[in-house]
């Protein structure tokens, strides 16, 4: 489908929402960016898991990584509110080693893999480089990141911690980390914005979601655009 086609495809699904809705998609899609995005490796707690979604969502990030090695990533409704609906998840879970699968995978895609640990001394949160596309990954609860993520990431980094405690619940280590990374990547000049193109088949897939029927809606233009291109 060509970029033109995309753009009335947008208009036309837009033509099925309400003033409101369309408000709010055009205001939260210039927010949104895959600059950043977010691995989660064997999470096994619903609450912890939908958490981190919903934090995802509220800072911009569109891309979260599922690793399903020993434990399948459960969603609560009742914590995640619906974030789901808005971002996009990639699941690992067909491999023997799903962890090494994503990895590669994200750094094919030129991303910079750092893995979340308070027991390294690589950086802090606050100092990660923003140049290059950054991908923070997350261990399960109980043991952290597994020794094949460990040895296969890029960089480690972590929060700043002043109290006795050395650990944080990995919901609350994904909301610092994002809020902080968001902050400085705002105030950059970085590109962190999706791309037009990007910005337009987001909107459209968001606009299937609320309309009624959206995905049938959306055959029946296209058939119809198909028909008109026959005559």
């Amino acid at each position: 489908m060509a970029e033109v086609n995309k753009k009335e495809l947008l208009e036309y699904l837009y033509g099925f929402m309400s003033e409101n809705k369309k408000e709010l998609f055009d205001k939260i899609i210039p927010e949104r960016t895959k600059h950043v995005t977010v691995v989660l490796e064997d999470i096994f707690q619903p609450q912890n898991a939908s958490a981190v979604l919903r934090t995802c969502d509220v800072f911009g990030i569109q891309d979260v990584h599922i690793i399903e090695n020993e434990n399948e990533y459960n969603i609560n409704p009742r914590v995640v509110h619906g974030a789901s609906k808005w971002i996009d998840l990639h699941k690992y879970n067909e491999k023997e080693n799903n962890t090494l699968e994503c990895i590669n995978k994200l750094k094919a895609d030129g991303y910079k893999i750092f893995g979340t640990t308070p027991h390294t001394n690589d950086c802090l949160i606050q100092d990660i480089p923003l140049d290059e596309k950054v991908a923070l990954m997350f261990g399960t609860e109980m043991t952290g990141l597994s020794k094949i993520a460990m040895d296969n990431v890029d960089g480690f980094v972590k929060i700043p911690m002043y109290g006795f405690t050395e650990s944080l619940n990995i919901s609350v280590s994904a909301s610092i980390c994002l809020y902080e990374l968001k902050k400085r990547l705002k105030t950059s000049d970085i590109n962190w914005q999706l791309p037009e193109g990007v910005q337009i088949e987001q909107l459209i897939q968001w606009s299937k979601k609320v309309i009624k029927d959206g995905t049938l809606i959306e055959k029946q233009y296209l058939a119809k655009l198909e028909k008109q291109k026959t005559q």
